[in-house]
């Protein structure tokens, strides 16, 4: 028993070594030797698994021809990589935050709120050539490997953990890969070889430089409270804006003949929807209403709201209860009801038939735990428009009696909405316009329609405010 209690830890030491010594292999794109312990096909694997829940939950933005664009422009910078036999794929997200990801094996998203503030080809090639870095450097894959890595050494039979099944598809993981968070190294060289795949392409290297000075704007936009999602766990905007002219200025060259692209990338944004798309649901104080599905319903006074792709909810000001609408995969309200009523976990009454507001319902009452917590709540379940909506509102049980009227009183607000002017509502968009003669922004604010404060005018269009500006330069603004 001694002789296998010495040689156990020896075993496990070895085991670890040659897990380390046989999967450390140099990075073509990089140089330098990577712990990876997930080849190539899985990795594919798991950016195809996680794909679907990214469109889904963000929505992609309804424009082929937009579509295309970005997806020529980065299959034509990754062909130039050091992995092109990749299933690269760019989509644009229907999301109006400044942001751009990517998920492993070549999948990678930008949102129509990143491509408002860019300029030209060439920073939107900055900025995919910065994702596809992450891609070809293998960022996402080697985390993993390193915390499969923490479970061998701390002695775990199997070298799955937990944070590898989360993100391996094991457990539904599509957008858990997006909670990766990089390194400043890995944001570093995912820049550098943003920075080289620019250059294959033929694109000005020097735009690189006026994206990060966008993105401090942004930042500072927000009152440097709430950075950009593509700033969120990156290095400072400043330094890296410095780190890269200093790069480009060693490269010593005159970039004669390099694509810049400025009229050529607006042209593409004109029509493109700014900000948030009230077509698919807004709020007036409390009352959410959705124009294209034709719904509405009120909220508690004083609750926190958010409008996402799947679902609207409102949550309590103590954040110990909250109300969510979502559409239900049942075909009828009786159906969904029992699919919800049925669930391991949830106890209550038997859902009984009603109507709210005229639309065939089922509703009943329930209670379940949720962690060391004990919950109550309300589900409901209403057929409108050939859809199936379901209504859950659950507080902690201790403070259900207080939440209990406010849950009610909102699962009796749905109904069809009625208002003309929300049904007729649009939302805001670009427009791409030519200055008719020499003149800043501030001039052209003063003197045009514009849609935005000068400030937001400013900011898109990356200008300084009382910078003279040649006839016939492009401009952006909102109508």
């Amino acid at each position: 028993m001694r002789t296998h209690t010495k040689t156990f830890p020896r075993i496990a030491a070895a085991a670890a070594l040659a897990l380390v010594l046989g999967d450390c292999v140099v990075n073509p794109a990089t140089g330098k030797r990577q712990l990876i312990f997930i080849s190539e096909g899985r990795e594919i694997e798991m950016g195809r698994e996680a794909d679907p829940q990214i469109v889904a939950s963000l929505g992609l933005y309804d424009d082929p021809a937009l579509q295309q664009y970005v997806q020529d422009m980065g299959s034509r910078l990754a062909a130039r990589s050091e992995r092109p036999n990749l299933p690269w794929t760019f989509r644009v997200v229907d999301d109006p935050v400044v942001n751009a990801f990517a998920l492993p094996g070549g999948f990678i998203y930008v949102t129509r709120g990143i491509l408002a503030h860019l300029n030209s080809e060439a920073q939107l090639a900055s900025v995919l050539g910065h994702e596809i870095g992450h891609v070809t450097g293998r960022h996402s894959v080697e985390r993993i490997s390193r915390s499969q890595l923490t479970q061998v050494g701390l002695g775990v039979g199997s070298i799955v953990s937990s944070t590898f099944r989360d993100f391996s598809g094991v457990a539904g993981a599509g957008l858990g890969l997006l909670m990766l968070s990089y390194g400043r190294g890995d944001e570093r060289q995912a820049d550098d070889l943003g920075l080289r795949y620019m250059r294959r392409g033929g694109f000005d290297p020097r735009e690189m430089s006026g994206v990060f000075e966008l993105l401090a704007r942004v930042s500072q936009a927000h009152g440097g409270r709430s950075t950009p999602e593509w700033l969120s766990t990156h290095p400072d905007p400043a330094n890296r804006k410095e780190r890269i002219n200093d790069a480009v200025a060693a490269l010593n060259e005159s970039f004669a003949g390099t694509t810049l692209g400025g009229d050529e990338y607006l042209r593409r944004l004109d029509g493109l929807v700014y900000g948030d798309n009230p077509r698919e649901g807004f709020f007036r104080d409390n009352l959410f209403m959705h124009p294209d599905l034709e719904f509405q319903i009120r909220f508690p006074e004083g609750w926190r709201t958010i409008n996402q792709k799947q679902a609207v909810a409102g949550v309590s000001r103590q954040e110990d209860a909250i109300i969510q609408v979502t559409l239900a995969s049942a075909r009828s309200p009786r159906a969904a009801a029992d699919q919800f009523f049925g669930q391991e976990g949830i106890n209550g009454s038997r859902p009984r038939s009603t109507r709210i507001n005229g639309l065939s319902a089922y509703a009943g009452r329930f209670s379940a735990v949720s962690g060391r917590t004990e919950v109550q709540g309300i589900a409901a379940f209403i057929a409108f428009d050939q859809n199936v909506y379901q209504i859950v509102g659950y507080g902690a049980a201790s403070n259900w009696g207080s939440y209990r009227g406010h849950v009610d009183r909102s699962v009796n607000s749905f109904d069809r909405l009625r208002d003309p002017e929300a049904l007729a509502v649009e939302p805001d968009r670009l427009d791409i316009f030519a200055l008719p003669q020499e003149m800043s922004l501030s001039q052209f604010a003063r003197g045009y329609s514009t849609g935005l404060p000068l400030e937001e005018l400013i900011l898109i269009n990356q200008a300084e405010p009382d910078t003279p500006l040649s006839a016939g330069s492009l401009i952006k603004r909102v109508r």
